[in-house]
């Protein structure tokens, strides 16, 4: 399942066009609260296609009944980009444990590059709600390597792909590397990639942006 959040009108939208403009972007505070307030509504999305269980709430008055998550959520963000995505998912799944990745493209001196994986943390992963957040799905390399990765260390019921923006190639590939149940969820997915595998229109560098330029 591809959803994509920008095609229902919402105020999601609002957001998406603050962290594109090249003006607005330029405050780093606001960037990254967006980017935060966007990870808390794809959340909120995402727990829709969980499995619900009822249970019995004792209120001063009586006994309510309500259903809740059957199966819990784990995060795991890609590092550095993925940090304030992350702590907007976590806002809304409080009770989640977290994953970290550090996956990176190393250039050569003719400009191509492979993704190295230098540092991984993660509790089992085993029965979990597994959501992977990555803000800029370019080629989809990153997140294929951060899958494998985590598969060595259990196996989640369900397995979720979270981007704030996507391109059509990084998409089509993750689809035809990762299992068919795999849910992802967007904010908008834009039609090119640069020689140098940027996302166009995109937004520019997340990281970046949020965080200052890396050396």
């Amino acid at each position: 399942m591809v959803y994509e959040l920008s095609k229902h009108h919402s105020i999601f939208n609002q957001f998406m066009r603050e962290i594109r403009d090249e003006n607005i972007q330029k405050d780093k505070m606001r960037f990254r609260r967006n980017i935060e307030r966007i990870g808390e509504i794809m959340a909120y999305e995402i727990s829709k296609s969980f499995d619900y269980a009822f249970q019995d709430v004792t209120t001063p008055l009586g006994v309510a009944e309500i259903s809740l998550p059957a199966c819990k959520p784990m995060l795991c963000t890609i590092l550095r980009a993925g940090l304030p995505m992350h702590q907007g998912m976590l806002n809304i799944f409080d009770h989640a444990d977290s994953a970290f990745i550090a996956a990176f493209r190393k250039h050569d001196a003719a400009g191509n590059f492979e993704i190295e994986v230098d540092y991984v943390s993660s509790p089992p992963l085993d029965g979990c709600e597994l959501i992977i957040c990555d803000p800029m799905l370019a080629t989809g390399q990153s997140l294929e390597k951060a899958y494998k990765n985590l598969m060595q260390r259990g196996t989640p019921a369900r397995v979720h792909i979270a981007s704030v923006i996507a391109s059509e190639t990084g998409l089509n590939y993750l689809r035809s590397k990762l299992p068919e149940s795999t849910n992802f969820w967007v904010g908008t997915v834009d039609s090119e990639l640069t020689a140098h595998a940027y996302i166009v229109p995109g937004l520019g560098d997340a990281g970046d942006l949020a965080f200052g330029k890396k050396e």
